[in-house]
């Protein structure tokens, strides 16, 4: 196949969430593999910034400003791509909001807020991408979730379960929408030192803890997320669906 198979030239990309952080560095790759992508958020001040560093390095971005909680927005936004832009081809949901506390800490609002951003938009947006995905007979959907999916430790409950269910999203998507030629896949990140972590990342007892915890012994470097997101959207990856890829320098096989 070569280098070509990676290609996304003429491809539309909506990742959520890309004004910063991972989802900065995917649109970053989306678009540096040839995509037009939508970046999306809720300042447009950050939104105009990352779009202008996307279009320095040559690559092609918008900014679209979506809480993408707003239901009846978000199916009037896409139905407008579908209009102007003539479809979607690339879905990336990235979107997730986190908040550390004990099981009996929360209250319910809280809890339903946390799962409204994390699980049941991203279901609502693949739904809406997945109508006009089907008008072009294909696309790819890709649920950036966590290891907290598949393991969980105290204080984090509400997350896990919102990023494990994102991971049963993933399946069910493949299931549902393999046969419109959409394929749907996960990404689950380990430790990044983003912005968000700057602290922690700064913090030389956990530099300490994951130089033992895992197999490559450090923090995940931002830019090392987009590889893997550029593989799944790309036809390279075209026979793939249902999967759930950890980048995690090791995280979840390192005993």
């Amino acid at each position: 196949m070569g280098l070509t198979g990676f290609s996304l030239e003429g491809r539309n990309a909506l990742v959520t969430g890309s004004a910063r952080g991972l989802g900065f560095e995917i649109a970053k790759g989306l678009a540096a593999a040839g995509a037009f992508v939508f970046v999306n958020g809720r300042r447009r001040e950050a939104l105009e910034e990352a779009v202008a560093a996307i279009e320095s390095e040559g690559g092609k971005a918008a900014p679209l400003l979506l809480d993408v909680t707003d239901r009846p927005l978000v199916e009037t936004v896409l139905r407008g791509i579908g209009e102007e832009q003539g479809g979607l081809d690339i879905l990336v949901n990235n979107v997730g909001i986190r908040d550390r506390r004990g099981l009996f800490d929360f209250d319910m609002e809280d809890v339903e807020r946390l799962i409204g951003a994390d699980l049941i938009a991203p279901f609502h947006l693949s739904r809406e991408a997945a109508k006009l995905m089907r008008a072009r007979q294909g696309g790819r959907i890709i649920n950036i979730t966590s290891i907290a999916g598949p393991i969980s430790n105290k204080g984090d409950a509400v997350y896990t379960t919102a990023k494990g269910g994102l991971d049963a999203l993933t399946r069910a998507l493949a299931a549902e929408l393999g046969e419109h030629g959409i394929t749907v896949n996960a990404v689950a990140p380990g430790f990044f030192a983003t912005e968000a972590n700057a602290a922690m990342s700064a913090n030389p007892e956990i530099a300490d803890w994951l130089s033992r915890r895992t197999s490559l012994a450090r923090w995940g470097r931002p830019e090392e997320i987009a590889g893997v997101a550029v593989f799944l959207a790309s036809p390279a990856a075209s026979y793939i669906t249902g999967q759930t890829i950890a980048v995690d320098g090791g995280y979840l096989s390192h005993f």
